[in-house]
């Protein structure tokens, strides 16, 4: 069995056109949140927390949560984007508190670390890597390397752990999550003005595994491979997250059979009873003191008109463009790499036992990003089928045109693509799976290429407009990654209510 998923393109597709009945409803609402990614749910839950519970949320899709949803078979829940979440900096007392109202975080211990739920964290083994036909542990070669790659492999992650701790004269990290929380000075604007590929070759780094690492690297934060991204973003990956919030666990990760969807779905009690699903806003603008936003019912084929005394927006700029007037230009500096997820249930994974199983399992020299086995987590660990999810990134210099193709492809495509890179440790892999389902996403992550993080697009895309129309998305970060999604929907709330944000 193939099944083929994804997001709504096509009704997504209709905003190019602005082909929508006429409005026959009306809404009054104070507050008006577009988008349920975690922005949004991040949003509601700050809304919340101010004690403002009078406000409603439209989403496009027929389930909330963005990139961080799931799937779900008879044997197990599945990702359907966002997987894990690294242990967040000790200085993110934001994120710590919603883990700890969530119990993910039971408490904290004499020295001041979070104490995390130990079935949350992923089991061991973690990672492996499929390397010169052996597994083995962890995702960066280790076994097999000359005594050049090895030795260029230890300079570079000296440099990385020189740059997590690097400050400027104010003390301010160059590298720190939330980004909006880094330094800006000449030495790291001149990292974002070249790529990660630029960054390898002039710190005089010639070896393929590294070259490889980095590669995989920047494509599962990015979707772009080392070729496009900035430097600046690619050090980030390794920088960015400080590794203090448990000394005893520096590399571990919080994940779930489901993935980030478990973070996702504990945020929407926040919009218990306050979104309206399979519903697209077409049309955003201002008149007089209020925000107003027409809608367009997907189930009904009818439309509604929102009045909202402020509107935020924790939507895409590929969407934004079509929602308000003289955004095209904007919108067409920032960049999305598209991803193709599948997910296979097998009746048995094999393989030559040299190492076994784990949560994150990377194949070098393949195509794709590697799969995750999904019930890793589960402590029933004797399994009738397993069940896997694959990752590909499609990185590439004309995203608009991989994109186009993306859709052009069958069924058949996909998954002899699936299988072709999976056969190369699993040999057996087509005639051992029972099912296997393909997910698109057009759209899959913002992309930060050269000069975009310290850029002015992003600056302006998250301008307020006239004090009703406020922004709130990864995008306006610059790197699509969980905590910066958190961040985003908290700033933008503090700004629309109190005129502030959290990192001002």
């Amino acid at each position: 069995m193939i099944r083929l998923s994804g997001t709504n393109h096509i009704l997504g597709h209709q905003l190019r056109v602005q082909n929508f009945p006429k409005p026959t409803k009306e809404i009054s609402i104070p507050y008006l949140i577009v988008g349920g990614g975690i922005s949004g749910l991040s949003a509601a839950r700050q809304l919340t927390k101010k004690g403002i519970t009078n406000f409603l949320m439209v989403e496009l899709e027929d389930h909330l949560g963005g990139n961080s949803s799931n799937g779900e078979n008879k044997y197990s829940k599945y990702p359907l984007g966002a997987h894990y979440l690294p242990l967040p900096n000790i200085e993110d007392k934001e994120l710590l508190q919603f883990l700890t109202e969530e119990k993910i975080i039971l408490g904290y211990d004499t020295n001041g670390y979070p104490e995390f739920d130990e079935t949350q964290l992923t089991f061991a083994p973690d990672e492996r890597i499929f390397y010169k036909n052996n597994w083995q542990e962890g995702v960066v070669p280790k076994q097999g390397n000359s005594v050049v790659e090895d030795q260029e492999l230890s300079r570079f992650f000296k440099l990385m752990d020189d740059f997590r701790i690097k400050k400027d004269a104010n003390g301010t990290f160059w590298f720190m999550i939330p980004l909006s929380q880094s330094a800006t000075n000449e030495a790291v604007i001149a990292l974002d003005s070249m790529t990660m590929k630029k960054w390898f070759e002039e710190n005089n780094f010639t070896s393929k595994p590294l070259f490889d690492y980095i590669d995989y690297c920047c494509k599962d934060d990015f979707g772009l491979g080392i070729d496009f991204v900035s430097a600046y973003a690619g050090i980030h990956y390794f920088a960015g997250r400080k590794q203090n919030a448990n000394p005893n666990k520096a590399d571990t990760v919080l994940t779930w059979p489901e993935g980030n969807a478990r973070l996702a779905h504990q945020l929407q009690k926040y919009v218990a009873g306050k979104s309206l699903k399979n519903h697209l806003v077409y049309n955003i603008k201002i008149k007089g003191n209020k925000a107003i936003a027409s809608v367009f019912d997907n189930k009904t084929k009818t439309a509604t008109t929102i009045t909202a005394d402020k509107i935020l927006l924790a939507t895409p700029q590929f969407v934004n463009q079509y929602l308000l007037e003289n955004r095209k230009n904007l919108a067409a500096q920032f960049h999305y790499t598209p991803w193709m997820l599948a997910t296979l249930v097998v009746s048995d994974l094999i393989d030559n036992m040299s190492y076994p199983l784990c949560w994150d399992n990377i194949i070098y020299g393949s195509k794709g990003l590697g799969y995750v086995y999904d019930q890793h987590q589960s402590l029933q660990q004797i399994q009738d089928k397993k069940v896997i999810t694959y990752y590909y990134s499609f990185s590439s210099s004309d995203l608009k045109k991989t994109r186009r193709d993306l859709y052009k492809k069958t069924e058949d495509h996909w998954k002899q693509l699936v299988f072709n890179d999976l056969k190369i440790a699993h040999p057996t892999i087509e005639e051992n799976t029972e099912s296997i389902e393909i997910h698109l996403l057009g759209h899959g992550m913002v992309s930060p290429v050269p000069g975009f993080i310290y850029g002015q697009a992003k600056k302006d895309a998250a301008q307020p407009i006239e004090n009703r129309i406020y922004f709130a998305h990864t995008d306006l970060a610059g790197i699509s990654i969980f905590e910066e999604a958190f961040h985003q929907g908290i700033n933008a709330v503090n700004q629309m209510i109190d005129g502030t944000t959290l990192d001002s």
